[in-house]
């Protein structure tokens, strides 16, 4: 595993372009279209609405996910995963010894607002 960083980038040019908001998931359920195996999430972000992403979640159950918080990019293009297109990346990290890719989702340490946005 390397240890070097990326190139410094400035906040300006890089952060602030992304919209990083907070959503409630509402559903979750295999995406039997995926070429590896994952979830069909749609999350609540309030007022920019409801949006489904296509993530490797799947060491969660699906009822573990519903109603919990995650931080998801909302202005990334949408990508074809499968037959489902995924429309926003729901953040995550690798979840603690499983397979390269397999992760467990970003949440806030308390409840906020649907849809506030990540600073």
């Amino acid at each position: 595993m390397s240890t070097e960083l990326k190139p410094v980038v400035s906040k300006e040019d890089t952060f602030d372009r992304l919209e990083i908001r907070l959503g409630r998931i509402l559903s979750a359920e295999i995406e039997p279209s995926s070429p590896k195996k994952a979830y069909r999430i749609v999350a609540d972000f309030g007022k920019f609405g409801k949006k489904t992403s296509v993530g490797r979640f799947t060491l969660h159950s699906p009822e573990e996910l519903v109603g919990h918080l995650v931080v998801a990019v909302l202005n990334f293009e949408p990508r074809q995963v499968g037959e489902t297109v995924s429309e926003v990346l729901v953040l995550g990290v690798q979840y603690p010894k499983a397979d390269s890719g397999e992760a467990t989702f970003l949440t806030p340490a308390e409840e906020a607002k649907i849809g506030g946005k990540v600073f």
